[in-house]
């Protein structure tokens, strides 16, 4: 799986484009024909939760696309993995129930 990692308007750490990169790897666990995974994070106007992840994740015929918000950028990348993850299932589930 591809990995590209954007920080939008701001200058991301080592450590979170790190903890960004493993976390996504965790998708291959769900469904292994994964062919790419964009991470987009940017600060947002929002006072409870200033920190905004956004995931692309492109599997055969489909595009997966998650955006949460949250007090910061780990909770918000933990967030938009679950949700990512939910939905890889129930693709797998509907495109692969006859494998």
């Amino acid at each position: 799986m591809k990995t590209t990692f954007t920080a939008r308007h701001f200058e991301a750490s080592k450590e979170l484009h790190d903890y960004s990169e493993e976390a996504v790897q965790k998708l291959d666990q769900f469904f292994d024909r994964i062919i790419t995974c964009d991470i987009i994070l940017e600060p947002v106007p929002n006072d409870e939760n200033p920190s905004q992840a956004e995931l692309n994740v492109k599997v055969p015929q489909k595009l997966l696309n998650a955006k949460e918000q949250a007090p910061s950028y780990e909770q918000a990348i933990n967030q938009v993995i679950d949700n990512i993850a939910r939905q890889l299932k129930k693709y797998k589930d509907k495109h692969f129930a006859n494998y």
